[in-house]
């Protein structure tokens, strides 16, 4: 029995509890960005079959919401999603709802509403189609001869997606610039910026237009972002007063690494210290010998003696495990093996990397001219080491192979960088410049692969060039053979392994593949998967063809507990 004394199939028939819901409605989604218009110019990124799409796909269905001047009441308590044909651009799903029909009878009804996925460009998508577009521009400036910096810069902006609603990036013979459709993402940018490298930024506007009826102007922002002139493996000689402030660190330094502050070390001792980035651009200087490879010397390690330096209290202390590393290296010349027998004995912070037989690079001092007049009196009266090993090579660079490029077991992404007007050069300049360009990717390439520390913050992929079989040995062969560990040496372990660049498709992939990419967005997510893990339910595609449109509406004794979308 119920409130109104009619049987179900009765009530069913007289009353309609589906009466004022659409069944069927459009979705507009970006095929540029993957994004779904939600309402009033407005695009957000959702997946498919996550709760987010769910919610979007509930606010565009008509009458599930209550109306001024209806009484009857609607409760959605279920909305499931439904599987359908990848390439068919639609989108199912199934609601429960209730509906109180007469005074006290509540029945529950499921059918299924069909939505048609229409493309449609973004707005941001259409600008990055129109020249002149941008409303804010950022320019990275570094006043280098090379761009290693860069090359670094554009690793960190991919692991991070720094470069997220750029409309276009332009490279310049010193630096980069990006183009940005508004004020906010630029200024992310910039913070991204500041948190990497250390920099200073100058910000100006231009007025293109203004409307003096509704007291509206219309500007064009640029920010000049300049990176501090310092890059890694620099030799540095800081001033007096910056030396101490650091912990009365000698002032002949090697650039460890950059972040948002510089890193220094001391080669003899291994004391390290951090210049602030407000400390760089108080009083800049400029490195006595920059990482350049016209200034970098092949040396071949002849042995090793270990050195224990003595605790010196005016100093800051050294740490155990950096005392550790401190090593007497002999080496030589590669260029003076066969020719004479000039070798070269000195402390080296990286002596514990070193053993007899292995190929570092290095600044001879003995024959450099330092930029700093101070710096060079010493050099001259023998006050500064003869040498400063500045990295080990590794592989086929130390072996000198012609091919040993293409044989190293990483690779990294790249940008999609355009190059600006000044870079368009043709005939000796640019075969010049491309000849440049590309011996800074191997001088970038050799510091990646000497330094794990600098590996942890970017994404580092497996080559398809060396069997992963054989990387695994040789590594492990390595181990054995020296007593002290490399731990600075790249092992397979490190890579990652979702990028193979000219690899085919696997055959058991390929049908999962065209399916993949029917509807942008639809990537690296097995059918239900996504839905399990924001607790909807989903209907498979065996369960989906015995679904109907609209199930037969049965008697509720009490109102369900609503659906949270």
């Amino acid at each position: 029995p119920n409130p109104s004394n009619t049987c179900p199939s009765c009530l069913a028939s007289q009353s309609d509890v589906t009466r004022g819901i659409s069944t069927e409605a459009q979705l507009h989604q970006c095929r540029g960005c993957s994004r779904w218009h939600q309402d009033a110019g407005k695009w957000i990124g959702c997946e498919l079959e996550s709760r987010e799409l769910m919610a979007l796909c509930l606010t565009n269905v008509s009458g599930l919401k209550k109306r001024k001047g209806e009484g009857d009441r609607v409760r959605l308590v279920d909305a499931a999603w439904v599987w359908t044909e990848p390439h068919s651009m639609r989108l199912k799903i199934r609601l429960t709802i209730q509906r109180e029909v007469l005074t006290g009878t509540i029945l529950q009804q499921s059918f299924i509403v069909e939505f048609v996925v229409r493309n449609q460009q973004c707005v941001e998508c259409q600008a990055a189609f129109r020249t002149g577009s941008w409303k804010s521009l950022v320019q990275v400036r570094q006043r280098v001869n090379h761009k290693r910096t860069f090359l670094y810069l554009e690793q960190l902006i991919l692991k991070h997606g720094a470069h997220r609603g750029c409309l276009s990036i332009e490279t310049f013979k010193d630096g980069m610039d990006f183009y940005f459709p508004d004020r906010g993402k630029a200024g992310r940018f910039i913070s991204f910026l500041e948190d990497v490298v250390p920099m200073k930024v100058k910000a100006s506007k231009k007025l293109i237009g203004t409307d003096d009826k509704s007291n509206v102007s219309n500007y064009k922002y640029t920010n000049l972002v300049e990176i501090a002139g310092v890059c890694k493996d620099d030799l540095l000689f800081l001033p007096k007063k910056l030396a101490r402030s650091i912990g009365n660190i000698n002032r002949l330094v090697l650039v460890k690494n950059i972040s948002n502050v510089i890193n220094v070390i001391d080669p003899i001792t291994g004391q390290t210290g951090i210049i602030e980035s407000d400390a760089y651009w108080r009083d800049p200087f400029r490195p006595v010998i920059t990482a350049a490879r016209t200034r970098l010397t092949r040396y071949v390690v002849l042995g090793k003696d270990a050195v224990f330096l003595e605790r010196n209290h005016s100093k800051k202390a050294v740490g155990r495990k950096q005392r550790s590393k401190l090593a007497t290296i002999t080496a030589a010349r590669e260029s003076d093996l066969g020719m004479n027998d000039s070798q070269i004995e000195d402390r080296s912070h990286l002596g514990y990397l070193l053993k007899s037989g292995d190929v570092c690079l290095g600044y001879d001092m003995r024959d450099c001219q330092l930029v700093d007049d101070e710096a060079e009196d010493l050099r001259t009266a023998g006050r500064m080491p003869d040498i400063v090993v500045v990295r080990k090579l590794y592989g086929g660079v130390a072996a000198g192979e012609a091919d040993a490029a293409r044989k190293r077991m990483f690779k990294l992404q790249k940008l999609d960088i355009k190059k600006g007007e000044e870079n368009e050069k043709k005939g000796k300049k640019a075969r010049k410049d491309v000849e440049m360009e590309r011996a800074d990717e191997e001088d970038f390439m050799q510091e990646l692969e000497a330094d794990k520390e600098m590996r942890t913050r970017v994404n580092v992929f497996k080559s398809e060039v060396v069997a992963a079989t054989n990387t695994t040995e040789d590594n492990d062969g390595d181990a054995e053979e020296g007593e002290d560990e490399d731990d600075q040496k790249i092992s397979l372990d490190e890579l990652l392994d979702n990028l193979v660049l000219d690899a085919k498709p696997d055959e058991d992939d390929e049908m999962v593949a065209a399916e993949e990419s029917a509807i942008p967005g639809m990537m690296l997510v097995r059918e239900g998967e996504r839905a399990a893990r924001d607790n909807i339910t989903y209907i498979g595609r065996d369960e989906a063809l015995n679904v109907q449109a609209r199930d037969t509406a049965v008697v509720s004794s009490e109102w369900g507990k609503e659906f949270e979308s």
